[in-house]
């Protein structure tokens, strides 16, 4: 399924939520854009929806939108238990200090609308993450976040020395400037009415997405939860 607007693409439809595959640029938000994304798909779609969660401006990918605001309810719930398995692309000119493994630590409010990591574990953001060569200068790394915290991933990964081609407020400016932020929501499980679904976007904006090597990651890592995970979906909190 798709649309013609340049903020999203559909990617599937039921009674309960719909599921779209957000650009890259775009805040969930209505700032500085004619029109906010939620009411650019209501429009779309002719019906009303309900915000389930969010993905930062620079982040592409994968977004629910409830149908109703008891089906907001409930699929918000499953996000907060933990229950749904997310998996993230990103893409970094820099490997980073292990090629895989665990960040794990609390984090707060930092300069400028940054977020930092702490060495305190008493509500910690938790993300687990793969990493293999992109290419010449580029690094592909697939992180599965345990918690959702603001900026988690891109806090993680600089926090690894791998920050994220294209962010403006973990990376250092760059000439020529990347044509995006490479990180991409590409993959969500999760289990509703006894039904399980499996959603997954390939990023469709990003010439280093395009990438052969990039694309050879992917291919690789098509089924996920293959790969051997430290944490379960609904890891508990440690303290």
């Amino acid at each position: 399924m798709s649309t013609p607007s340049a903020l999203y693409q559909l990617v599937a439809q039921t009674p309960a939520f719909v599921v779209i595959n957000k650009a890259s640029g775009v805040s969930v938000h209505r700032d500085q854009q004619a029109c906010g994304l939620v009411t650019q798909v209501e429009r779309d779609l002719g019906c009303k929806l309900w915000l389930v969660h969010r993905l930062d401006r620079i982040t592409s990918g994968l977004m629910v939108l409830a149908r109703s605001s008891a089906d907001c309810a409930r699929l918000a719930g499953l996000f907060r238990e933990r229950q749904v398995s997310k998996f993230y692309l990103a893409l970094s000119d820099r490997k980073p200090t292990k090629k895989q493994g665990q960040v794990i630590g609390d984090m707060a409010r930092g300069r400028r609308g940054s977020w930092k990591l702490l060495r305190s574990r008493d509500n910690p953001a938790i993300t687990e993450f793969y990493s293999c060569s992109g290419g010449s200068g580029v690094r592909v790394l697939l992180c599965k976040p345990f918690s959702g915290q603001t900026h988690q991933i891109r806090v993680a990964l600089k926090s690894i020395g791998a920050p994220i081609i294209g962010d403006p407020i973990y990376h250092e400016a760059v000439t020529p400037a990347p044509d995006r932020g490479y990180l991409h929501a590409w993959q969500l499980l999760f289990e509703l009415d006894g039904q399980r679904y499996h959603f997954s976007a390939l990023p469709g904006q990003g010439e280093l997405f395009r990438r052969p090597e990039v694309l050879a990651a992917l291919a690789q890592w098509q089924d996920p939860l293959a790969l051997q995970w430290r944490f379960p979906a609904s890891a508990p909190r440690t303290g």
